[in-house]
């Protein structure tokens, strides 16, 4: 009886066999959050009211904080489409205990991407020109596509989760709609690792073919220049150990253990196995570009950086090695691996890589002078760039805090805290 008594008032609705906070404690938190968020819809409104002439973007820089923001949480969420591969096409039965969690965690990456290219479009009442008005010869018409496809994809793999309730659940209808679509689940997998990998592949094909940019221009494998295949690999080398951060940091939150370190051990040796392979590829298209493709342009490797720090060699030897190379090595050698404290420095410093990469090719691409008149220019985001990405963290936030408290996202997470 007092066991029951002291049970939050809305304990029905949690995972069966866990333990939440209560309900006064985690409305603090959502109050919290909402605080952020709401920041970030004053930041939103004052874009749509005024137009982007409230940002720090300008003729110079069209692409900026939202791009880079948008294309290093798209490449971070790649974790969903590429655990939802190796679970349900290739059957590596482990990942159904962290798949969960990679789903939501790619839902809200594309989704908040969507909600923050809104902003960025400058006129979103004509957002739906790209998909009437569409532009076959654009690499972002397949990017608008496939991003949208994959986005309804991640809900309809998202839905089952909500319906999984234990009181949703208990309803024979919504049972039913439930368990027929966990069935389907590995056609939407499938459907999902298909759309993804070529959005993601054509982002970076639009900066490959853009020849007036000489830091992210290169030559083609195919039909496709071959960045291509540079942003497929580099998002599955990082999307899998984000998921794993986020996962930890959650434990960290709520003091519970939610996925066993096996798992978190064979999503690091994935990751780490996918972003070897990206550095082969990456270290092989830096010397070309360096030593034959800005050659036969007129220009030298020392040309693409300034003196100063803010576009300096060192973010490139940064990205390469230090967030690239060394923790390939932590996460491929079971010993380092095996070892925590190396295992989440180097899950923090491959995400952090991408997201250097995704800057250099956003920012510091438009920053080069091109023509004999042009100079290096700087870029720096405004409060209402920085509002509008911290929107979508807090929205994330807001979401997983409300999946964790009613929906069963981890199934070893009774085992794992049974006393």
């Amino acid at each position: 009886m007092d066991k029951n008594y002291n049970l939050p008032v809305d304990a029905e609705l949690f995972p069966e066999g866990c333990e939440r906070c209560s309900l006064s404690k985690f409305m603090m938190w959502m109050a919290f959050v909402f605080v952020f968020f709401g920041w970030g819809l004053y930041a939103a409104y004052r874009v749509l009211a005024e137009g982007l002439g409230v940002t720090g973007l300008d003729d110079y820089f069209s692409f900026g904080l939202w791009i880079t923001f948008d294309l290093a949480v798209i490449a971070l969420g790649a974790g969903a489409f590429f655990s939802g591969l190796l679970r349900y096409i290739l059957n590596i039965d482990p990942l159904k205990n962290i798949i969960n969690l990679a789903v939501i965690i790619g839902f809200l990456c594309y989704s908040g991407a969507m909600l923050v290219l809104v902003l960025d479009i400058g006129q979103p009442l004509r957002a739906w020109f790209g998909y009437w008005h569409a532009n076959v010869h654009s690499m972002l018409t397949e990017v608008i596509f496939c991003i949208t496809c994959y986005c309804l994809v991640l809900i309809i793999e998202y839905v089952p989760l909500i319906l999984e309730n234990r009181q949703l659940n208990k309803n024979k209808l919504v049972h039913a709609v439930a368990h027929n679509f966990h069935v389907m689940m590995p056609l939407f997998a499938g459907i999902g690792a298909f759309l993804s990998t070529f959005h993601q592949g054509s982002l970076g094909g639009m900066y490959g073919v853009l020849f007036g940019r000489p830091y992210i221009y290169r030559e083609g494998f195919f039909i496709w220049p071959w960045t291509f295949f540079l942003y497929v690999l580099s998002a599955v080398g990082s999307g899998p150990v984000f998921t794993v951060l986020v996962c930890t940091l959650m434990e960290k939150m709520t003091g519970r253990k939610l996925v066993s370190w096996e798992v978190k051990s064979l999503m690091g040796k994935i990751a780490g196995t996918m972003l070897m392979v990206y550095l082969i590829f990456k270290f092989a298209d830096t010397y070309a570009w360096a030593y034959d493709l800005l050659p036969r342009q007129g220009l030298t490797f020392d040309q693409m950086f300034t003196s100063g720090w803010i576009y300096g060699k060192w973010m490139l030897w940064a990205e390469l090695f230090y967030c690239g190379l060394v923790p390939a090595i932590i996460l491929i050698v079971p010993a380092l691996r095996n070892n925590p404290v190396l295992f989440y420095s180097a899950a923090i410093l491959d995400c952090i890589g991408i997201t250097i990469n995704r800057y250099v090719m956003t920012v510091q691409a438009l920053a080069i002078p091109v023509m004999p008149f042009d100079s290096w220019e700087s870029y720096l985001p405004n409060w209402a760039e920085w509002g509008a990405s911290v929107m979508i963290v807090a929205y994330a936030a807001l979401v997983l805090s409300l999946s964790y408290r009613y929906l069963p996202i981890f199934p070893q997470e009774a085992e794992l805290n049974r006393k």
